[in-house]
């Protein structure tokens, strides 16, 4: 919504801050029909994000990531050609030369879909992260079919999660998605447990996954030093009624494991932003050092990582245990 709102405030202030620059506009014709053509191709690209958002949330599987990358391909592949004069709509003026800023955007646009390619291959499309539908919904990932994060192979798992064919992990994390069970399992392989509350129409939880878990340092930990489970506040199953219960937090019946999951963050760690990482003592259910949420720095979660390893160590050894 920031987006749509800023395509039509951003011109409005600027012209109120500087009224001015009103004399010097041409007076309205083809070019002001450009104008509107292009933010309708500019729209129709974010309204895809907002669909895509829906899609993931309940799970419909319309636009998988390379259907919504081509997607992307086609719209910005027709507002280049509609900016070359390829393509004329109704009111449009003929175009008998290209101007410099005319250009100067149709060779971005170009550059930008020359970008988008490589992630219908697998590419991860970083400067995209959080706004492209995960990898996991990507179907054909040449990265991955060459092995990609192999030299960092999971451990195992005590048991196969409980969960939903819908949830997932990124870069081939293993791990849970009950709380109840990765604690279990961490408490047989005497791990910390790492508690990821993220949701599927997360954006920045997608950044984090895409530009910092993806960091070989980061998936080392991740996938071989924790019990990793993965608790999604939108997940829109609907769990059977012998598990719903009445929140002490806002008086209302939580049926779905979204909503219990929202309801957990809520009352036990007093927060309710996405993401939220915990590094949880599975043995006394204890937070082991200060939980982080959104964090670009790749070297503060590593530190906040090592943190938690290190500190759960501490307590393993003193207990006359051995942390793996």
């Amino acid at each position: 919504m920031f987006s749509f709102s800023m395509a039509f405030a951003i011109p409005f202030t600027l012209f109120a801050i500087f009224p001015d620059w009103m004399k010097n506009l041409p007076k309205s014709g083809g070019w002001l029909n450009s104008v509107k053509v292009v933010l309708g191709f500019l729209e129709l690209a974010l309204a895809l994000k907002f669909l895509s958002t829906a899609d993931q949330v309940y799970h419909w599987k319309i636009l998988d990531r390379e259907v919504f990358l081509a997607l992307w391909i086609a719209i910005f592949s027709g507002m280049a050609l509609y900016l070359l004069g390829k393509i004329r709509l109704p009111h449009d003026s003929e175009i008998k030369a290209i101007g410099v800023p005319r250009l100067v955007i149709t060779l971005l646009t170009f550059s930008f879909i020359i970008y988008l390619i490589p992630g219908l291959f697998g590419a991860p499309l970083k400067l995209l992260a959080g706004f492209l539908p995960p990898m996991s919904t990507q179907d054909f990932n040449l990265r991955g079919s060459v092995g990609e994060n192999s030299t960092s192979a999971n451990a195992t798992l005590c048991e196969a999660p409980n969960n939903p064919a819908s949830l997932s992990f990124p870069h081939e994390i293993q791990g849970y998605f009950e709380l109840k069970q990765a604690l279990a399992c961490a408490r047989k392989q005497n791990k910390p447990v790492f508690i990821d509350f993220t949701g599927h129409g997360c954006v920045n939880c997608r950044k984090m996954e895409e530009r910092i878990w993806a960091e070989p340092a980061v998936l080392s930990r991740l996938k071989n030093d924790f019990v990793m489970v993965a608790l999604y506040i939108d997940e829109k199953t609907e769990l059977p009624a012998s598990e719903w219960y009445t929140s002490a937090y806002d008086g209302k019946v939580k049926k779905t494991i979204g909503n219990q999951n929202a309801d957990l963050q809520i009352t036990r760690y007093q927060n309710n932003a996405q993401p939220f990482y915990i590094i949880l003592d599975p043995t006394k259910e204890e937070v082991l050092v200060s939980p982080i949420a959104y964090e670009t720095d790749v070297n503060k979660f590593i530190y906040f990582l090592d943190q938690g390893i290190n500190t759960y160590k501490a307590k393993s050894a003193s207990l006359g245990l051995a942390a793996k």
